[in-house]
């Protein structure tokens, strides 16, 4: 996979509290939840298709925006950092990416690049969002973008063995 063909498909836009997920059944996006905290996205948030995570879903994806987008928009982004978290679920990485075609972003290219106060927001944000819930968050913290590429690729190959998996099932019907 090329890390400069990447595409991430928004759930959620910055700003938000409303929790949109991508379901694969309708094709759609739906509403999932109403955020319980009294916090919002800090950057628009989705996932880059072809992936498959750890978790059993899509890779989760973190987009620096100028303005919110909107959910369904898919935008053309480079990976930048990685975000290790574990939820109830286990292992929840989250790649960093800007826009391409950003001039306000598009010239990061590593964590070092993004300002501190926007990685402790990022941080501080996903640390506590699940607490009203009941549900308990570790964030594990920043690496930079090698491991977020690594992470990409590796997402990639596990959903291209679910495919020819199923690809082989079919055949055998």
């Amino acid at each position: 996979m090329n890390e400069n063909l990447l595409h991430c498909l928004v759930e959620i836009p910055k700003g938000s509290r409303n929790k949109y997920e991508w379901d694969e059944e309708l094709g759609a996006i739906k509403f999932d939840r109403f955020l319980f905290s009294s916090v919002v996205y800090p950057t628009d948030y989705g996932f880059i298709p072809e992936t498959l995570g750890e978790d059993g879903d899509p890779l989760d994806a973190m987009v620096c925006v100028s303005e919110p987008t909107f959910p369904g928009c898919v935008i053309p982004v480079k990976p930048i950092a990685l975000f290790k978290m574990r939820d109830d679920k286990g292992v929840d990485d989250k790649v960093l990416c800007v826009p391409l075609d950003d001039p306000n972003w598009n010239w990061m290219n590593g964590l070092d690049d993004l300002s501190l106060p926007l990685r402790d927001e990022i941080s501080h944000f996903f640390s506590i969002y699940k607490t009203p819930e009941g549900k308990v968050v570790k964030v594990d913290g920043w690496f930079p973008k090698e491991a977020a590429v690594e992470v990409i690729e590796e997402s990639h190959a596990r959903w291209k063995e679910q495919q020819d998996a199923r690809a082989k099932a079919l055949q055998k019907g």
